[in-house]
């Protein structure tokens, strides 16, 4: 699978959350704050159809999009992608990063040796 960008990846999530849309539901569906215009939308789902991460079929006189990729695939990747990228494929190394500079709550923490504890680790 190709890389997708950031603004890729909240189109993307838009269709993760529903699909299929047409691409006026899903420029309706984009955050605010982003404030893009309908064009823009277009153009990245255009993309996403181009890079086989969404495919889209007619619907009469438009286009119903979906996505082909499934979200906890594409976290999975991309945490690897991180992970080997930044921390030498070790994932104990991210997490010793967090914790060294306070990223982690007291709260996180704990969940993490929960989460430990239920894999018996």
């Amino acid at each position: 699978m190709e890389r997708i960008s950031e603004a890729e990846a909240v189109v993307l999530s838009v269709l993760w959350d529903d699909h299929p849309l047409t691409a006026q539901e899903v420029v309706e569906r984009v955050p605010d704050e982003r404030r893009w215009s309908a064009n823009t939308v277009r153009t990245l789902l255009a993309r996403l159809v181009a890079k086989k991460i969404v495919a889209h079929e007619p619907d009469g006189r438009r286009f119903l999009y979906r996505p082909l990729v499934a979200r906890e695939d594409y976290v999975a990747r991309e945490s690897r992608r991180l992970i080997d990228g930044l921390f030498g494929g070790r994932p104990t190394r991210l997490v010793a990063h967090l914790v060294q500079r306070d990223e982690l709550s007291a709260e996180e923490v704990a969940e993490i040796r929960a989460l430990l504890k239920d894999l018996g680790a």
